[in-house]
């Protein structure tokens, strides 16, 4: 095991808290591994210990994150996630065979999900573009959390006003998902841009109210005037 991975889990133990990790449990339907850490706590260690890797070269940080990866545990896949976007300068194109990887093999619940693709593949996507194709064929998946990840992807680059029609797509295609965790989602992803294009989702909500499920109507017009509010929401 590498030497630095190792230091890494001696200190999560360290910090590790019971009372934490039942209430961590509390947050989440699915089964998780925690070791009960709070958030702040695993940052700090994760850019503590980013600081210590030997030739941080993005090679060497990729292999270490998929070694944290396959631990299982939330908190080591929070690293994962904060070291593999502290090299997102040096994204090239063929890291998105990598991103999608992790994201089929070790995605098992919202959080890690979320930090992921947040950060990590929505940063990819508004360098090189032309894998949000990829992310649409993402949310025609039989997993759950792929097809979340098509959509939370999107989040950062929505909140800047950039691919709107693409995030319609997406939306259109987990419309009738029956899954939760994805209907909130790509309402999740909507209500993002919303913050640009209020309009434009605000128009797109209406034309689709009466079949949208209620969760992701919520979700989407959560942060618009109580007037669309009320229009958006009435039956």
């Amino acid at each position: 095991m590498n030497g630095i991975i190792e230091k890494i889990r001696a200190d999560l133990r360290l910090f590790a808290d019971e009372k934490t990790r039942l209430q961590g449990e509390r947050f989440f339907k699915e089964d998780i591994k925690l070791y009960g850490l709070k958030a702040a706590r695993v940052t700090e260690l994760a850019k503590t210990y980013f600081k210590l890797i030997p030739e941080r070269s993005k090679k060497k940080v990729f292999e270490l994150c998929e070694e944290l990866w396959r631990s299982g545990y939330a908190e080591e896949g929070f690293i994962a996630c904060e070291w593999s976007y502290s090299v997102r300068k040096e994204y090239v194109r063929d890291d998105f065979a990598v991103f999608g990887r992790w994201v089929h093999k070790y995605i098992t619940n919202w959080a890690t999900c979320d930090t992921l693709c947040n950060h990590t593949v929505g940063t990819f996507i508004e360098m090189y573009p032309e894998f949000i194709s990829d992310l649409k064929k993402w949310a025609h998946s039989d997993n759950r959390w792929v097809k979340r990840a098509s959509a939370v992807s999107f989040i950062v680059p929505a909140r800047k006003g950039m691919f709107l029609n693409d995030i319609f797509e997406i939306a259109d295609i987990l419309h009738s998902d029956s899954d939760d965790m994805v209907r909130k989602g790509y309402g999740w992803m909507l209500k993002a841009a919303s913050q640009a294009h209020q309009k434009e989702v605000f128009d797109y909500v209406m034309k689709r109210k009466a079949t949208m499920p209620r969760t992701s109507l919520r979700y989407a017009i959560e942060k618009m005037p109580q007037e669309l509010k009320k229009l958006a929401m009435a039956r």
